[in-house]
């Protein structure tokens, strides 16, 4: 049933918002060099690793300067990287990997392998799902980027105290991973993102 609705969902919005997607792609190509779309490995249900697909919102090679974005005025965004991260449209290509089975609507976020690393058995159990688009701890850190651009480590403040949140947080949907839920957590996340 999730399946199902994960597949019809992510087709529908994937149709709804072409035109949108082809606006974007045309300001990220003449907006600066390189592709349109940036792809990253993540960690994905059972410890398997994926590419997640997002709209390249950043200079290319900008991973050389670390993984975590300090800021919307983070000197490696683009112009139009800083519009489509402020509506989370970068995210937008990430429907495509939920209708390869790789990601679901909703779920925990995936991870990079080097954080992964770093989970406790208890925090683990994250992988026992698929990783999704949306969550808890996406709502409740919406504005992550400007709370890291406020620490004076953001690197150890993100493993020390947002991390280990976040996973806490993903323990409320492992307990009732259903398409309801799924539902009543994509409601909320469009809630965030208009207002």
């Amino acid at each position: 049933m999730k399946r199902i609705f994960d597949i019809l969902f992510s087709s529908f919005i994937l149709l709804f918002f072409l035109p949108v997607g082809l606006i974007i792609s045309l300001l990220i190509f003449f907006g600066s060099p390189g592709g349109i779309f940036y792809r990253q490995e993540r960690i994905g249900k059972g410890g398997k690793p994926f590419f997640i697909l997002k709209f390249r919102s950043m200079r290319t090679d900008s991973d050389a300067k670390g993984k975590l974005t300090v800021g919307m005025r983070d000197p490696r965004i683009t112009s139009a990287g800083y519009f489509i991260r402020k509506y989370k449209l970068d995210e937008f290509p990430q429907f495509i990997n939920v209708l390869k089975g790789e990601m679901s609507v909703v779920g925990p976020r995936p991870e990079v392998k080097e954080y992964v690393n770093l989970y406790n058995e208890e925090q683990l159990k994250v992988l026992n799902v698929k990783p999704g688009i949306t969550d808890y701890a996406s709502l409740y850190y919406f504005k992550e980027n400007e709370l890291l651009a406020q620490s004076v480590d953001p690197q150890k403040t993100y493993i020390e105290e947002i991390m280990p949140a976040k996973l806490k947080l993903n323990e409320k949907y492992l307990e009732n991973p259903t398409v309801f839920h799924d539902i009543r957590i994509i409601y909320l996340t469009f809630g965030k993102i208009l207002t």
